[in-house]
């Protein structure tokens, strides 16, 4: 496993920035992570791998070890989040469908890597292997935590390997759902039609009608006031055919998985 950036920085003595949290983006594609200050600044710059597979939850080969191995350049930190792409209640996978695949998103799902992500807990694997109390959310969700307002109905969209989704009521986390797994069209699941595979497969101006078709479809069904899109290939959204959508849209930085991070602890 190479690393693609480790820099490290040497964090203040200055213990008005704790507690220091370790933010973890665990991806379809890459591992991230950072540690940020009390305010929310990064402490040290992020560090990044490239997911490997198969990936099981734990053993040498699993998660839990590749984490371990990415986090280790970096400054202590007092406490852990980790944003994970998939279902998490209560720190518990209850769903991992990049992992379950024996070469990732896309390839046959693998029944013994589906039996051993089921229910499996992370949180507290993770705090165990890291020595620190650690919190585990969708990824989404720790995404949201970071750019919403605070103002009315907030959705939260990552478009990535898959497309995921958070909502927020006045600031409040609300309780996960899938919308990247339900019918979007064609008998397909917005993942199916907004994944990466799918805009490789189809290219960006085939893609951005799907990722304008979903936007328009997701304020029929929700009514929000506000539409934060994020993840990897947010950037790759076509910002001039949203039209009068853009009002009610922010397009945000991929950085927002890491810095989400701090959040965890205040809204759940």
């Amino acid at each position: 496993m190479s690393t693609v950036r480790t820099v490290t920085l040497t964090p203040s003595d200055d213990t008005s920035e704790h507690p220091f949290t370790l933010s973890i983006d665990v991806g379809g594609t890459g591992l991230k992570a950072s540690v940020l200050s009390k305010s929310g600044s990064m402490v040290t710059d992020r560090v990044k791998v490239e997911t490997k597979y198969p990936l099981p939850p734990d053993g040498d080969t699993g998660l839990v070890a590749a984490l371990m191995a990415l986090v280790k350049p970096l400054p202590e930190a007092d406490r852990v989040s980790c944003g994970f792409p998939g279902m998490v209640r209560n720190g518990i996978v209850l769903s991992a469908p990049h992992f379950i695949c024996k070469k990732g998103p896309g390839s046959p799902v693998d029944k013994k890597l589906a039996e051993a992500w089921d229910r499996f807990d992370l949180a507290t694997a993770l705090s165990n292997a890291l020595g620190k109390p650690t919190k585990v959310a969708n990824d989404a969700d720790v995404q949201g935590a970071a750019v919403v307002q605070g103002n009315g109905l907030e959705v939260v969209i990552t478009l990535g390997t898959g497309m995921g989704s958070a909502f927020f009521l006045d600031g409040h986390l609300m309780p996960h759902l899938e919308l990247g797994h339900h019918p979007f069209r064609k008998d397909e699941t917005y993942d199916d039609n907004l994944g990466e595979l799918a805009r490789k497969n189809k290219g960006d101006e085939s893609w951005n009608h799907r990722v304008q078709e979903a936007i328009a479809r997701i304020n029929a069904l929700f009514f929000y006031d506000h539409l934060y899109i994020g993840g990897g290939n947010a950037r790759r959204v076509d910002r001039d055919a949203l039209g009068d959508a853009l009002e009610r849209i922010t397009i945000v930085d991929n950085t927002a998985g890491i810095l989400g991070g701090i959040k965890l602890w205040e809204v759940s």
